[in-house]
């Protein structure tokens, strides 16, 4: 069974989101699960997910999963209410950011940056590392 496609391909924060994700080496972008899905060899970050909270789904169509450090991701779920657990991601180390008008895009290309380094392998975290 295909997946019903879970986003608007017009959406600015995607467009911004996708920039900075296809900016890494080797980065390219697939549909998994009706979410855009940025990868190398692995996947490093998705644009949409859900939590399930008393029993029920709740959407965050505007939102970047990302992988990052077990430390990070603590303190970044300590803080304001943009961050939370994904569904079925958030077992694995996860975290779900909130997108909206008020966004710092410094701070979400440096979390693009660490999820990218944790799942893309040596040889690409090096090409990445002699960039000027």
């Amino acid at each position: 069974m295909t997946h019903p496609i879970m986003f608007d391909d017009d959406d600015p924060l995607l467009t911004r989101v996708r920039d900075l994700a296809l900016a890494f080496p080797d980065a390219a972008e697939k549909i998994s699960h009706g979410h855009p899905a940025f990868y190398t060899t692995k996947v490093f970050a998705y644009y949409g997910g859900s939590v399930k909270r008393d029993g029920e789904w709740i959407r965050h169509e505007r939102a970047l999963l990302v992988l990052t450090d077990p430390d990070e991701r603590a303190a970044m779920l300590s803080g304001p209410g943009r961050c939370f657990v994904p569904a079925y991601l958030g077992p694995s180390g996860w975290l779900g950011v909130d997108l909206g008008d008020d966004t710092d895009w410094a701070e979400i290309a440096e979390l693009l940056d660490a999820s990218y380094r944790r799942t893309a392998g040596v040889r690409r975290v090096a090409r990445l590392d002699q960039r000027p």
